[in-house]
């Protein structure tokens, strides 16, 4: 496990962390850690999809039919000689 040194903190903050730290019955170490966690968490957890995020995005626009052209063929590969 890492460990980090945060220099140059508020007395207010830390005051502050120390009574949020004591009102969850936590040290302000543990404090410390909980909060940075839930903050990593937070980030890497997408509310939704691109996929999802996509279609809400264009939906009020509508849909459209495509026409997919007919299969043809394969060609043949290129020759590498």
């Amino acid at each position: 496990m890492g460990s980090i040194t945060v220099r140059n903190l508020d007395d207010a903050v830390k005051k502050g962390l120390r009574m949020r730290a004591a009102e969850n019955g936590h040290s302000m170490e543990e404090e410390v850690r909980i909060i940075l966690r839930e903050a990593v968490q937070q980030d890497r957890v997408p509310e939704k999809g691109l996929g999802t995020a996509l279609h809400e995005l264009f939906k009020p626009l509508g849909g459209v039919e495509l026409e997919l052209p007919p299969r043809e063929p394969m060609r043949e590969p290129f020759p590498l000689d």
